[in-house]
């Protein structure tokens, strides 16, 4: 199987200490930087955050300053 399928992943569910069970998630962008985007994962139901992802860029991203 070629490993370039399976390069990416989000979470669908994620288990929240507040509810103490495994629950859908949202996935909400905290942050972006330079080298990639920062995303924080929440608790449908309660709002606790769950997990975090940091989805690093593949371009030559350059920030101009004039």
């Amino acid at each position: 199987m070629d490993r370039s399928s399976y390069k990416d992943f989000d979470a669908t569910e994620l288990f929240c200490p507040n509810c103490k069970r495994a629950v859908p998630v949202r996935k909400r962008l905290l942050l972006v930087l330079p080298n990639g985007d920062k995303y924080d994962y929440t608790c449908r139901f309660c709002g606790t955050s769950v997990g975090d992802k940091m989805d690093t860029r593949q371009d030559n991203f350059r920030i101009v300053v004039k």
